[in-house]
């Protein structure tokens, strides 16, 4: 025999030595699909009383509980689903639980939700356009949405990353290009950003290696931007506006930082990870005034456009600049171009990231589906549940606003209680299954919020957690 042949037998018999049931859809994977799908119709159709709030449990106790899952010769289908099922589920908090929240939560649409197990069983690539095309189509149909809203011009464009995280950095990377192309000025380059931002701002400073200028009030305001970024100079590469706290849900002053940052022909990007979805209610509209002049943006859908996670939409006013900075190239790389002409559009020309799933199509499907006027009178449902939670706070002796909300977190304090007594009542409530409640704080104090971006969430939810400060 041949080299060649030793290597031709040598491949074949690799090959049957592997299990047959791994790549291949038989008897027990065709049942195995069908409690999977009931599973996950199960958990779909649970109406607003049965959605579980679940609860963490200890390492030890998942050690007790699961034992040795990963083993030479597995568990089997049917097994590994009912670990997860009974033991491992149970174990993660539902962040679509009406009462759920803390940090940002979450509210997937069904069809979202169905969506994301149709995009994951076609195995779409999503990196270029030469392997994603119809998908990435589809995702920037989603992204005109969000630019509309947002008022940006025809030409925007951009790509959905994994999270505003990502997002954030993605921009910055690319407004740091720009003002090194623009400004090769001495120092140290700067991030300035309002003393509400993100804490990603935090680390995409230290990730770029720039000095972080963090300007002091509640709210980012041209007035209190203009003497720092003067102060700064050159050497401020990006201004960072925030459209919902996280704390407070509160939304700078965009249209005055924007004239700041255009007098110092400065990039401007947004932070609307949370709050920007309140732009497609029209009561809410007005907040973002100033958000079209923005160089960058992003806005989650995982949290308030009712998408699975993740997904975080990513918009650029000048696409070319990002692409400019963000595109990769190699030999197998730009093939794409001869095959499709260059004429497609490439989301990991957009962020850092090369390989990625379409994570904008569960968004797409359910926006197609429901239409634009839902998506608007879902978040106007949240926003005016959060007004009445507010009224509630009012009325109750013993609570008190911090701030008036803008969007939908309702931040409030209880008389005479400190951080313990919020943290005790937190546990309570989760050891429960009542609620997920996690105490912050605002200038020094500690204090409670609330983040409502289900339109499932009731003023009742609501005033359970209220009435277990009593």
């Amino acid at each position: 025999m041949t080299s060649a042949d030793d290597a031709l037998a040598e491949a074949d018999a690799a090959r049957k030595a592997c299990r047959d049931d791994m790549h291949h859809f038989d008897d027990v994977i065709e049942e195995f699909g069908e409690r999977a799908f009931e599973f996950a119709r199960r958990r779909i159709r649970l109406d607003l009383d049965g959605v579980p709030l679940g609860r963490p449990r200890s390492q030890e106790e998942l050690d007790r509980l699961a034992g040795t899952t990963v083993t030479a010769d597995g568990l089997g289908e049917d097994e590994v689903l009912r670990l997860f099922a009974d033991v491992l589920e149970p174990a993660c908090l539902s962040t679509d639980f009406p009462r759920y929240f803390a940090f940002i939560p979450a509210a997937p649409t069904e069809t979202s939700i169905i969506a994301d197990m149709v995009v994951s069983a076609c195995s779409i690539y999503g990196g270029t356009w030469l392997e994603g095309a119809g998908a990435v189509w589809a995702e920037n149909q989603a992204l005109r949405w969000i630019a509309d809203l947002a008022g940006l011009p025809a030409s925007a464009g951009g790509c959905f990353a994994s999270g505003g995280t990502m997002g954030n950095l993605s921009a910055l990377v690319a407004a740091r290009h720009e003002w090194r192309r623009r400004r090769p000025v001495e120092g140290r380059a700067a991030l300035v950003v309002g003393q509400s931002s993100h804490t990603s701002m935090q680390t995409a400073s230290e990730v770029l290696d720039v000095e972080l200028v963090t300007v002091p009030g509640p709210k980012l305001t041209g007035q209190a931007l203009a003497p720092v970024l003067a102060s700064v100079g050159e050497r401020a590469f990006a201004v960072v506006a925030t459209a919902g706290s996280t704390n407070l849900g509160l939304v700078d002053d965009i249209a005055s930082v924007a004239d700041v940052c255009a007098g110092h022909g400065t990039w401007l990007h947004v932070d609307a990870a949370y709050g920007g979805a309140a732009m497609a209610a029209p009561s809410a509209r007005p907040r973002f005034d100033g958000i079209e002049r923005v160089d960058s943006l992003i806005v989650d859908p995982h949290k308030w456009l009712f998408a699975p996670f993740d997904a975080c939409a990513l918009l650029y006013r000048d696409p070319s600049l990002a692409r400019a900075c963000h595109a990769q190239h190699s030999s197998y790389l730009d093939i794409d171009a001869a095959i499709t002409g260059g004429a497609g559009w490439n989301p990991s020309d957009y962020a850092l990231h090369l390989t990625r799933r379409t994570r904008g199509l569960p968004l797409w499907f359910s926006l197609a589906a429901y239409g634009t006027k839902a998506y608007a009178d879902a978040v106007e449902a949240c926003l005016a549940t959060a007004r009445a939670a507010a009224e509630l706070v009012r009325e109750a002796p013993h609570l008190d606003l911090v701030v008036e909300p803008e969007l939908s977190v309702v931040a409030f304090r209880r008389a005479g209680w400190a951080t313990a007594d919020y943290c005790a009542l937190a546990k309570r409530l989760l050891d429960a299954g009542t609620a997920f409640v996690v105490p912050s704080a605002f200038e020094g104090e500690p204090m409670l919020r609330i983040c409502i971006v289900n339109p499932r969430t009731s003023v009742d939810d609501v005033r359970t957690v209220l009435d277990a400060t009593a």
